[in-house]
């Protein structure tokens, strides 16, 4: 039987490349997003795909949008909370540093934890959730204090439901990708991972049920973390 898997901000990025690979398995997939032109140019590209047009964020378009792959599919399978923002955040210039707070944390945690629980809710035996976290989930970066915060947030809501979900047999998937080659990150300096490489990383942690998929650099980030954490906290300074 194929695989039905739902993807939020699955039209760009390392969203777009886990739908590709899903696709190539012969998954059926949905993806989720906010752009109307992005999701026409996915459909387009993914005929056989479901595209739909939500705000994560938005409680009504939540529940429409597992209604939609529901109608289409029957059931789903695989939820991957992947829709995310960075925002850089400068406490000490004397500018508000807080605004728009609500719609960060929002979209990077709060929506995720929402729309899991409404489709646990409705398929309480799916067989895998993942979130897509962050290397800055275990050490926040000095640039965007705030999306270290809801990361390492959303790092300790999948670390909890893994526990709870067990008996159920659900595997819970945290993905804590490096800097990704994604219009996120167009200006980030440096070397980045390719989304098609990061997806590959998911699809075979998802296979062989790992608690965490850690691609890159992020790999070696919790042993450095014990060993050399001033090391670490220096080179963070840094991003």
């Amino acid at each position: 039987m194929k695989q039905v898997v739902l993807i939020t901000g699955g039209t760009s990025g390392i969203g777009m490349a886990l739908a590709d690979a899903f696709i190539s398995q012969g998954a059926d997939v949905a993806v989720c997003g906010r752009s109307e032109a992005a999701l026409e140019r996915f459909s387009r590209t993914h005929p056989k795909a479901l595209a739909i047009q939500a705000d994560v964020t938005i409680d009504a378009a939540r529940i429409a949008m597992l209604n939609a792959v529901a109608e289409r599919f029957g059931r789903l399978d695989i939820l991957i909370n992947n829709a995310g923002t960075f925002v850089e955040r400068n406490f000490t210039n004397g500018a508000d540093a807080t605004q728009d707070l609500e719609q960060e944390v929002a979209l990077n945690l709060t929506a995720p934890i929402q729309l899991t629980g409404a489709a646990l809710n409705r398929w309480p035996a799916m067989a895998a959730i993942v979130f897509v976290t962050s290397g800055f989930a275990l050490v926040s970066p000095t640039r965007a204090p705030t999306y270290g915060a809801v990361k390492a947030g959303l790092h300790a809501f999948a670390e909890g439901l893994r526990r709870q979900l067990a008996p159920r047999g659900t595997h819970i998937l945290e993905l804590l990708p490096p800097a990704v080659d994604t219009p996120m990150n167009a200006n980030l300096p440096g070397k980045k991972m390719a989304p098609a490489k990061v997806a590959k990383i998911t699809l075979k942690a998802l296979a062989n049920h790992q608690p965490m998929a850690m691609p890159g650099a992020t790999r070696q980030l919790p042993m450095l973390l014990r060993i050399a954490p001033n090391i670490i906290k220096r080179m963070v300074a840094e991003m």
